[in-house]
């Protein structure tokens, strides 16, 4: 049981029994970077938590790179689809209102007025996609033909093919997200008056009921991402600062920083350059490699134990 938990414990601080030779300096630097990284993680995670309306979703929509559409799929609509098909805002909207009516208790009188504000909404989206009608048709038929670009791997190998392919995805998905943004702003306001619909002190002591998001299917969307990412960043956070299961905290943050480096490849020049992300990763490599929470961290008293616990086990032997 216990050589069981040793060897739990030497993967979780570092399996090195004893550190290699560092110098004064490097054990300084080292302790330096992991503080640094992990006020970096706890201080995105805080701010997310903070804010309360954080999603990973348009950063995943504007992905690039020969994994961008993995990345996209992973973002709820990300093509529209579902949002300017009125039959599915119908059945969405006339969801939520009984939702509503449920949630909040809506005597007849509101209930009428939520039923009210649903027929206006769905009237609203209606005319808006007819206003985009062509805009969407030129999205979908753009679409099509990029499609057939991107498969033909020999036109993307001519010098500037690929420049005028990324130029050309630009354009088409600029005429999406025009009518998108004019139709998350009905769908932001529908939400917004079914609430205002309750009465003013069921809205003092209930949290504001949200429109439900349809998972996209996938193993994990930004549905999902954006319940836990800033948990994730928080926990990281705290770990990397206290120096606490340092190998495992700094790899699960240099897997995450990857992915986002991995969705906007090729890094491009800049302030927003993800190449500022593959160094964090490469750092927290450093950190899980060197079992740096043993240098003033938690890790040390975890390691100070499985140190002992091999010395005894040694010790018959050399008897």
């Amino acid at each position: 049981m216990r050589n069981a938990l040793t060897s739990l414990l030497r993967l979780l601080v570092g399996w090195g029994i004893s550190p290699r030779l560092i110098s004064g300096i490097g054990i300084a630097m080292l302790i330096l970077l992991r503080i640094t990284i992990g006020w970096h993680f706890h201080s995105e995670g805080s701010d997310k938590i903070r804010n309360g309306n954080w999603s990973a979703a348009p950063f995943f929509a504007n992905a690039k790179g020969p994994y961008a559409d993995h990345f996209q799929e992973l973002v709820w609509d990300y093509n529209g689809m579902q949002r300017r098909d009125n039959a599915f805002i119908k059945a969405w909207f006339t969801e939520f209102v009984t939702e509503a009516t449920d949630y909040y208790s809506f005597d007849p009188k509101r209930k009428a007025r939520a039923n009210a504000v649903l027929a206006t909404a769905i009237k609203t989206h209606k005319e808006l996609i007819a206003s985009y009608k062509d805009d969407l048709i030129e999205y979908d038929k753009g679409m099509e033909e990029l499609k057939g670009l991107k498969a033909q791997a020999d036109r993307m190998e001519v010098e500037g093919r690929a420049g005028q392919v990324a130029s050309m995805e630009r354009d088409i998905k600029g005429k999406l997200k025009t009518a998108m943004s004019d139709v998350d702003a009905l769908i932001s306001g529908f939400e917004t008056e079914i609430n205002l619909i309750a009465a003013p002190n069921q809205l003092a002591v209930a949290p504001p009921l949200q429109l439900p998001i349809t998972p996209t299917g996938s193993v994990v969307d930004t549905s999902i991402m954006d319940k836990y990412v800033p948990y994730f960043d928080l926990a990281i956070g705290w770990m990397l600062i206290l120096g606490l299961f340092t190998p495992v905290a700094s790899l699960a943050a240099a897997g995450f920083l990857a992915t986002v480096f991995i969705s906007q490849f090729p890094p491009g020049p800049g302030p927003t350059s993800s190449m500022y992300q593959l160094i964090e990763a490469l750092a927290c490599l450093v950190l899980a490699g060197t079992g740096a929470g043993r240098f003033a961290g938690l890790d040390f008293f975890m390691h100070l134990f499985v140190r002992r616990s091999v010395a005894k086990d040694a010790s018959p032997a050399k008897a």
